[in-house]
């Protein structure tokens, strides 16, 4: 069986690399003909130096390699999944589509297996989420992740398949609190990076990230989500590395909000764009997610540091 991944950059490739080395072959597509090209010929991505692409990697700019798989890896940015999912929902229907990447779409206000689920209805939806950063799962080091998907027998056979000596796949049929905590960690990692970039402290950026747990936990509850869910490795595990790490884009770019510096505008910052979703479906639903709303008037250029760190800092005192 050959698996496939939609997405050539960092983390599709890593996911191909773990899949490879444990002697999967698999279909890589990416839309970059300069960046397949390099990879053809010298078997590595420029995006994690130092690791070889294995002979049973093949990768491509066509499409129809990678509609032959059964199961396809979409490991494409989250704000990109409804158009590719649009655009060639003919060719994925009926297959196992596994979404790798974390956010909830602008458009539709939905998370990364519920948009496989509304436009591709007849898919096997799941979504691949937890504490992870791509260069480790390419280098072998021990990750854990967890497998989300409605159908029990279907997540049972992906984590399975796509489990690995060093990559260990926990299973979860709560697809909303899967998606929602691996979507907001980005924003919570933001708001971590401005504690520091701002010079607030350690002791700032963990109440920050309890408080934003606490955020997280309400939202999940209001949208059907399990509690329980949001304390394994899609929540809690991913919110303490993402909050914690400079290897996290969106914590990197917090700390560059905070201490007021430029950002690499070409860096996917998922983070960024979840917030602002977030802030409308916080007014939508009449929910309250001061921490969501402030990074997103952050990162929109409503505000600034100071006042809202006042923001945060004046709310009523209340129980815990």
């Amino acid at each position: 069986m050959t698996i496939g991944i939609a997405g050539g950059g960092a983390f599709g490739t890593a996911l191909g690399v773990a899949l490879a080395r444990d002697g999967h072959n698999v279909q890589l597509w990416a839309r970059d003909a300069a960046a397949v090209a390099q990879m053809q010929i010298g078997r590595e991505n420029a995006r994690l130096p130092g690791v070889t692409l294995l002979d049973n990697i093949t990768i491509s700019t066509a499409l129809e390699p990678l509609f032959a798989c059964d199961t396809l890896l979409l490991a494409v940015p989250a704000q990109a999944l409804t158009p590719f999912l649009q655009a060639h929902s003919a060719h994925l229907s009926g297959k196992a589509l596994v979404a790798c990447c974390k956010g909830i779409d602008l458009g539709r206000m939905t998370g990364p297996a519920s948009t496989i689920r509304d436009l591709v209805p007849d898919a096997q939806a799941a979504i691949l989420t937890g504490p992870s950063f791509a260069a480790d799962i390419a280098r072998g080091l021990p990750t854990a992740l967890t497998i989300a998907c409605a159908d029990d027998a279907t997540g049972i056979a992906l984590q399975q398949m796509l489990s690995t000596p060093t990559l260990r796949l926990y299973r979860t049929t709560d697809i909303i609190g899967a998606e929602l905590g691996g979507a907001l960690k980005n924003v919570m990692a933001i708001a971590a990076g401005v504690t520091i970039g701002a010079g607030l402290g350690d002791s700032a950026r963990a109440a920050l990230i309890t408080r934003g747990f606490a955020e997280m936990q309400r939202l999940v509850a209001q949208l059907g989500g399990q509690a329980d869910t949001l304390g394994g490795l899609s929540g809690l595990g991913d919110l303490v590395l993402t909050c914690t790490s400079e290897q996290s884009r969106n914590y990197r770019f917090g700390v560059a909000l905070g201490a007021g510096q430029a950002f690499d505008t070409t860096a996917t910052v998922e983070g960024a764009a979840t917030a602002c979703a977030l802030r409308q479906l916080a007014l939508d639903l009449d929910i309250d997610l001061p921490i969501c709303t402030v990074v997103a008037d952050l990162t929109m250029g409503r505000t600034d540091v100071k006042t809202a760190l006042h923001a945060l800092l004046s709310r009523p005192l209340k129980e815990e």
